[in-house]
């Protein structure tokens, strides 16, 4: 048996449900038409942090301090559970757009944040969370039905609905790619935190880029940093729809300083780092047919085109490092060439958090679903606040360095996303 959570980082935890969870995926189904009454679910880690003057400064300074109140005041205009689901997913679809937009530079900025900033996307929606629990204490419906509107709003806010990707553009020529990022995380040592990954996801979302070989199209979604939900297989619903129609997948997290790595080996294990709820799970990576999981995928990125081209400032490493308990072993052993045979996974070449994790469900949803496309993982590196402003209790949210380092490298992602359509495709 794996960890028993009765509050925490998974959308029914977090409204009061106990979850067994085990080797296997188990998926929760609510019916959201229970109307047996909640008790009052309490305010999660994540949505406490909001309470800080640094988040309060990134809502008020990108204009998205206004996201959850009218949200509040669409779900108090509710009279049913129908008309609830409409507002969380029309809301969280609205602020999605929005922070793509102002990635990109489209509409007003809302404030003085940098328009590349992919903070104001997390704490709003950590808002609209927070408002929504608050509307379902007083709705009268069920736990489940209160775990379906969270996850409707998750993955709306997220371009997780929205990652479409086109079914007659193969036809006219263009490429389809689909990249993820993740949310800010390690909050509690610094809440100022950004994440590289999310914001180039936002710079990315919609865009075409231009290749030697034609244009390239992406679609992109974010993902929590919470090991409940990837339990829960919020990953695998939200590619399985993407990668069938995709021609190049890449998914994307924050990593080293001073260095981009692609990720050549991912591996079947959770090394038990804190996530954003602050929890930490150890083991087996749970997915769905674990009889046939297997310990290790692979990318099938054009790794050795990517090293080799020149995209940016970065150095750009072909990373086959892992940690493994080799056949007939016990204690874990460095590998710096990738996995030998038989062996158990304890890190891949992305660590053993949910970085490596996504990673080996992405490529491990290409292998089960038969996909003979490109696929796997980048990591971007540390970004990092200027000199002068390194501490988070006296420094600026932003600064001009943080900014260009955070510039430069969704720059050189972009850059090496062309290199890989143009190397592999």
């Amino acid at each position: 048996m794996r960890l028993v959570r009765t509050t925490g980082n998974t959308a029914a935890g977090r409204f009061g449900l106990v979850l067994l969870a085990s080797a296997a995926l188990v998926a929760v189904a609510p019916p959201p038409q229970a109307t047996a009454a909640a008790p009052a679910p309490a305010v999660t880690v994540e949505e406490r942090r909001l309470d800080g003057d640094v988040p309060r400064r990134i809502l008020d300074d990108s204009g998205f301090d206004s996201v959850a109140p009218e949200f509040a005041r669409s779900l108090r205009g509710a009279g049913s559970y129908a008309q609830a689901e409409r507002a969380a997913v029309r809301h969280g679809e609205r602020l999605w757009q929005r922070a793509v937009d102002r990635a990109q530079g489209r509409g007003p900025a809302g404030g003085e944040l940098s328009r590349d900033d992919d903070r104001p996307l997390y704490w709003a929606r950590l808002a609209m969370t927070r408002e929504l629990r608050a509307w379902h204490t007083e709705s009268g419906l069920s736990e489940a039905a209160g775990v379906r509107l969270l996850e409707r709003l998750e993955s709306a806010s997220r371009g997780q609905d929205s990652m479409t990707v086109g079914g007659d553009d193969r036809a006219k020529g263009v490429k389809r790619v689909v990249v993820s990022g993740f949310d800010p995380f390690t909050l509690d040592r610094d809440i100022r935190i950004s994440n590289p990954s999310g914001a180039l996801a936002l710079a990315l979302d919609g865009t075409v880029i231009r290749t030697a070989d034609g244009p390239a199209r992406v679609e992109t979604a974010v993902f929590p940093v919470r090991w409940g939900d990837f339990a829960d297989g919020t990953v695998e619903r939200a590619l399985s729809r993407a990668l069938p129609r995709a021609d190049l997948f890449m998914t994307v997290s924050q990593g080293r300083v001073g260095r981009i790595d692609v990720e050549r080996y991912n591996g079947a294990w959770r090394g038990g780092f804190g996530d954003n709820e602050n929890v930490s799970d150890t083991g087996l990576v749970p997915v769905k047919d674990p009889a046939t999981q297997p310990q290790w995928t692979a990318t099938t990125l054009p790794y050795a085109g990517i090293v080799a081209a020149d995209t940016g400032r970065f150095p750009v490493y072909d990373n086959t490092s892992v940690t493994e308990i080799p056949a007939g072993g016990t204690a874990p052993v460095v590998r710096p060439e990738g996995p030998t045979a038989g062996s158990a996974a304890r890190a891949g070449g992305g660590g053993d958090y949910l970085s490596n994790e996504i990673a080996y469900r992405a490529t491990l949803l290409r292998d089960r679903l038969g996909l003979d496309i490109p696929g796997g993982h980048v990591h971007t590196p540390v970004l990092q606040f200027g000199p002068g402003n390194t501490d988070p209790a006296t420094g600026t949210v932003s600064d001009p360095v943080f900014v260009q380092n955070r510039l430069d490298i969704t720059a050189q992602l972009r850059t090496i996303v062309r290199v890989a359509v143009e190397e592999s495709l």
